[in-house]
């Protein structure tokens, strides 16, 4: 590979390893979320909140479908990142679309049910990952990325997010799911950054 991007685990030190000659990462966009009002009530808005830390967990593959979930480690203050190479798609699940069967490069690894370690609010397991897909959504399109989400979130409002970027996510759902292309002509970086309670996600040029 021209430049290693090498997954971490939360809480540890984004690596971007870039070989001599090559460019800089190039920053594409960055938006931020507060993790602090995902939800008026603060036990519901903690589920939200725990339940998007354990997504990006799963992305980062610090976790798999049958671990023990701690909940220390998932809280905890750090940075992960995936990486796309040109014409490559993310999915937020792996239930997708007919035409994207065969050209998913990968996905969150996870499938938001209680199996899986994902909370409930007393209503739903697994709610607060509409928002992470919707943070995501809004940072792919500001980089000027692919990017198709087929059902919105407009049965409820989501904080910070306008309500035509609301994402609806369902695991069994082909139709509520997000599809992210790279359809620039070099590798480009999600890097999720989770300080002070807040969740920073940056897109990056990598080579």
């Amino acid at each position: 590979m021209n430049t290693t991007l090498v997954n971490i685990l939360v809480a540890a030190t984004l690596l971007l390893t870039s070989p001599p000659g090559s460019s800089q990462p190039q920053a594409l966009s960055q938006v931020a979320y507060s993790l602090s009002n995902r939800y008026s009530n603060t036990f519901v808005n903690d589920v939200f909140s725990d339940n998007i830390l354990l997504t990006i967990a799963y992305i980062n593959k610090s976790i798999k479908k049958g671990d023990p979930i701690s909940w220390k480690s998932v809280q905890a203050e750090g940075e992960i990142a995936f990486s796309l190479k040109p014409g490559e798609t993310f999915a937020f699940h792996d239930a997708v679309l007919d035409k994207y069967k065969g050209k998913i490069a990968l996905t969150t690894n996870a499938h938001f049910n209680g199996e899986e370690g994902f909370r409930s609010d007393g209503w739903l397991i697994g709610d607060g990952v509409c928002h992470l897909a919707s943070f995501m959504y809004v940072a792919a399109q500001k980089a000027g990325l692919e990017v198709e989400a087929p059902t919105d979130h407009d049965f409820a409002m989501i904080p910070n997010i306008e309500k035509k970027d609301g994402v609806s996510i369902y695991s069994e759902n082909t139709l509520q799911n997000l599809y992210i292309t790279n359809n620039q002509s070099k590798t480009i970086a999600f890097i999720f950054i989770h300080k002070d309670k807040n969740l920073t996600i940056r897109v990056e040029q990598v080579n």
